[in-house]
């Protein structure tokens, strides 16, 4: 079966949207079309079965003055939430014969009576009140042309109708819009610089949402309410939550309480918040870095408006969840650090938790594990500056602005990545679930149980060092980073491991100090007294072999090594760490 929205102009010069969902509410058309052969084409591949067509335009007119009934009826419930319908009568030129709907409805076979069985349908609907009850908005959202209505203010308000819609793809039933053409809308409207390209999408979103609520209708025939009858006209939409109030008029209270107003100022911000994210992405790197200690990546993402537009309307038992959206949802900036093993995740935790400032601390594996099950598995910091760092110009973005941390090993995010896909993107059909559940519940197992075997299988390494391995000569004068990690495993045999890529780096910097062997670099390292320098460095994280390297180059060169070319990113880093050497209390 297919649930078809039709978004009607009321004449043939403005474009009318096309979209047709399947009976999974898979969003699989959207087009514009104007004359009524157009949208007849357009229509046609999906109405010669089992079809629902929502129009978005009166069907059924009779009265020759004022509203229907159907508009009285509606309008006492959905008004005072500026989503009242306008008058349809047959005085009106475009009323006072056959409607442009029914017509197209009559040429296609469709029946229009509300309470119809039949296969094939047509029904009238109207999105500005049905978004007020399927997002439980105090007011509709102002993306019609209107006067006084800018074009900053009418793109807000279309690109947070593009997230609530596809906030609906965890709603029952759901509406998925994993399409390319919903992709060029949102795109079009988020580039949008003109009136009328915005025009262009909002009819096109609105026949999406038609054709919803015609699929909502079928499958929640219990939340639905029909305004009016067949005799007079009527309006099929989603019911009015008992519980839900208009929001009262003026700015102060709508920022608190008005989900949309927290989505326009979070449209407004979010620019600047994904720049924040790089930067937070810089500094974690940069913090990873310095200690030395092994990770995959380090990623990040600010939440876009659609997200955070979807989390701000979720409700729970019919009340929403955040009253104050732009300051109770916390992961706004998101981070994501991969680790190759278990132990490594509790080493970032408490290298962070030493570097900034750490508002919240969930394992979500130990909370996984007391339940007595297995699954999800990921650390989740929520952190903000330490106060040494408030003060930088280089992280004037992040002044005030909380992050959330996930910490996770490789093995832990291919499971969540895939389970999540599966879950939460796919569609499972119910006879399924059980078996689904089991076996993610044994995947989880088999994963946890391969992040232990590599933890001991790098512990087990630790203990045996690593021999070096002969590799061909090139003119490179450096010291290969393979000979240089082979023999960072002997010299540092509890070290972890370093990143790839440090190897690298420090190899250069080795170099530089013009050492071009193993046994140069040896040399060197003789007069460093290791123990010393443990305990004055104060470790508060197990360092990787590379920056126990870097300390020990820093503690024989001193600030010679400080000024190498290679190093004047870090210098004033190099300089405190220097500084702590040297301070023989």
């Amino acid at each position: 079966m297919y649930f078809i929205g039709v978004d009607l102009a009321w004449g043939m010069r403005r474009p009318t949207g096309v979209a047709v969902l399947d009976e999974e509410g898979r969003l699989i058309h959207v087009s514009a079309a104007k004359t009524d052969d157009e949208i007849v084409a357009a229509m046609e591949p999906y109405v010669d079965g089992d079809c629902l067509v929502a129009f978005d335009a009166p069907l059924i007119v009779t009265n020759p003055t004022g509203n229907r009934p159907a508009e009285a009826a509606l309008n006492k419930d959905f008004a005072r939430f500026d989503a009242g319908a306008h008058p349809s009568n047959t005085s009106k030129p475009e009323f006072s014969e056959q409607p442009r709907g029914a017509r197209i409805a009559a040429r296609l076979g469709l029946d229009m009576n509300p309470r119809s069985g039949r296969r094939r349908r047509a029904i009238e609907v109207y999105p500005h009140p049905a978004t007020v009850a399927l997002f439980r908005l105090g007011r509709t959202l102002k993306y019609k042309q209107k006067s006084g209505r800018d074009i900053d203010q009418l793109r807000a308000e279309l690109i947070m109708l593009l997230g609530l819609l596809e906030g609906l793809a965890s709603a029952d039933p759901p509406l998925l819009l994993d399409n390319p053409s919903w992709q060029a809308l949102r795109k079009a409207a988020e580039n949008a610089v003109r009136k009328s390209e915005l025009r262009a999408v909002e009819d096109q979103v609105d026949a999406v949402l038609s054709a919803y609520i015609g699929l909502f209708a079928t499958r929640a025939p219990e939340r639905t309410t029909t305004y009016g009858d067949f005799a007079t006209g009527y309006i099929v939409t989603p019911t009015l939550p008992d519980d839900l109030r208009p929001t009262p008029r003026g700015r102060a209270v709508a920022r608190i309480h008005d989900t949309g107003a927290a989505v326009r100022e979070y449209a407004a911000i979010q620019p600047t918040l994904e720049e924040a994210a790089d930067q937070y992405v810089q500094l974690v790197t940069s913090i990873l870095d310095d200690a030395g200690i092994n990770y995959l990546t380090v990623t990040s993402r600010a939440k876009s408006v659609a997200s955070f537009a979807a989390k701000a309307a979720r409700t729970v038992d019919g009340r929403q969840v955040f009253t104050d959206p732009l300051r109770q949802i916390t992961d706004q900036i998101g981070l994501r650090v991969i680790t190759y093993v278990h132990s490594d995740v509790q080493a970032v935790a408490d290298l962070l938790d030493d570097q900034v400032v750490v508002h919240d601390d969930r394992d979500m594996g130990e909370e996984t594990a007391s339940e007595g099950r297995f699954g999800y598995a990921s650390r989740h910091l929520l952190v903000s500056l330490d106060p040494a760092r408030e003060g930088q110009a280089a992280y004037e973005l992040l002044r005030g602005r909380q992050a959330q941390i996930q910490i996770r090993t490789v093995l832990q995010h291919a499971w969540a990545e895939f389970e999540h896909d599966i879950r939460y993107k796919g569609t499972i059909p119910s006879e399924h679930v059980p078996d689904f559940d089991r076996r993610f519940t044994l995947a989880a197992g088999l994963l946890e149980l391969a992040d232990r075997e590599f933890s001991t299988i790098r512990d087990r390494l630790r203990e045996g060092g690593t021999a070096a391995s002969a590799e061909p000569l090139d003119d490179d004068p450096r010291i290969s980073p393979r000979e240089l990690a082979a023999f960072l495993a002997g010299q540092y045999a509890d070290a972890g491991w370093s990143r790839t890529d440090h190897y690298g780096w420090i190899s250069g910097v080795i170099l530089e100090l013009g050492i071009t062997s193993l046994t140069e670099l040896g040399d060197a390292l003789r007069s460093v007294d290791e123990e010393t320098l443990k305990a004055r460095m104060d470790y508060r994280y197990p360092p990787g072999a590379v920056r126990r390297l870097d300390d020990a180059l820093l503690w024989v060169y001193g600030d010679a090594y400080v000024e190498l070319r290679a190093n004047a990113h870090r210098a004033p880093g190099l300089r405190a760490r220097l500084a702590k050497m040297r301070d023989s209390d």
